[in-house]
């Protein structure tokens, strides 16, 4: 962080007091002591996993087939993350839309990537053609 080693550049480089620099940045003076102990700038250290609550009770195969349903739809009739988790409601699942709204997240990267295209690589005899409407190119000719 920039204003860590200003801070103690003031302090260790410059010789100014704890006290000037706390009041010419608006710090507390333990979080400056503290800047001046470390050598390494502060960062913020997760202790414990993000809690993820996952979907419950057999709803993620439910929430699985209807994705699946929709899919082989036209995508105007597709259902929204949002119109899938109040079927799910409509049906009993107590818990909140988050879960339900990653569940669709990941179902539909997994989704992007697996269809596979056909290019045909051999073509029948008159099945692709290729035109090149310029004009031609006029050579000038030498009268020599």
């Amino acid at each position: 962080m920039e204003s860590v080693s200003k801070i103690r550049r003031w302090v260790l480089v410059e010789g100014r007091s704890i006290r000037s620099v706390a009041r010419a940045t608006g710090l507390s003076r333990n979080t400056i002591k503290k800047y001046l102990k470390d050598e390494n700038p502060p960062s913020y250290q997760r202790h414990a996993p993000p809690v993820r609550h996952k979907l419950c009770n057999g709803f993620d195969l439910r929430l699985q087939e209807l994705f699946d349903q929709d899919s082989r739809r036209p995508r105007w009739e597709r259902r929204t993350a949002q119109k899938l988790y109040e079927q799910l409601v409509a049906e009993g699942y107590t818990g909140s839309y988050s879960p339900v709204q990653r569940f669709v997240r990941e179902l539909k990267r997994a989704g992007a990537c697996s269809g596979d295209a056909f290019i045909p690589l051999h073509f029948a005899a008159g099945d692709a053609l290729q035109f090149d409407w310029r004009e031609p190119l006029k050579i000038p000719q030498n009268p020599a």
